[in-house]
């Protein structure tokens, strides 16, 4: 399974901030963006370009979900009762590559959306392949007998740099997870400050 190393480093560069507060990020080193015009002093941003910069940082986050996946749902969290930014990102947490990514099975949302779309997951004892898959709170989400002993996955267990949050019942021994709740804002571990808010406003321009 390859690692899209370069990819995810590029949105770090390009956005500024080390989004996944992985140790090996370039803008640990180098906080300017990619390219030979990264180093020119950056302007003031519009309330525009603030709305469009909280939008690229969330959905690049999720593993640079494509707009049209990203805008429904958007459109979801806003018919739905409640905060539509708080909506929004349980939502995004509900997704199965992001459960995946979150209870450590795998180093980085982009493995994990690998890894789902390779068919080594089952929820609730079903094979299931698509990693925009909503999981609902109970779902117990769980690597295939085949895929247990895959190195990535050993590997993913044991990094020390983050932790599961709260809503997920993560057993490392059975390679199982239960997605225990929908979470708010502030109950997700994001590396840097997501704005959801600004993400609502660019949308209901």
């Amino acid at each position: 399974m390859s690692k899209r190393e370069s990819a995810k480093y590029k949105i770090d560069r390009r956005l500024g901030e080390n989004i996944w507060g992985r140790p090996k990020s370039p803008v640990n080193k180098r906080e300017y963006g990619p390219g030979q015009h990264g180093q020119r002093r950056k302007g003031k941003l519009s309330d525009f370009g603030l709305q469009l910069r909280a939008k690229q940082k969330l959905k690049g986050h999720y593993g640079d979900v494509s707009e049209k996946q990203f805008r429904k749902t958007y459109e979801e969290a806003n018919r739905r009762k409640g905060d539509t930014s708080e909506n929004l990102i349980g939502l995004l947490e509900s997704r199965l590559d992001a459960v995946v990514y979150r209870a450590k099975f795998v180093p980085t949302i982009f493995a994990a959306r690998q890894f789902v779309n390779h068919g080594h997951i089952n929820v609730n004892g079903k094979r299931t392949n698509i990693g925009s898959y909503r999981c609902k709170p109970g779902d117990v989400i769980e690597v295939r007998e085949k895929s247990k002993q895959l190195v990535i996955v050993l590997e993913s267990v044991g990094l020390a740099e983050r932790d599961v949050p709260d809503y997920i019942e993560a057993d490392h021994n059975k390679m199982t997870a239960t997605f225990a709740r929908v979470p708010g804002l502030a109950d997700v571990p994001f590396a840097v400050q997501m704005e959801p808010n600004l993400v609502v406003e660019y949308y209901s321009r």
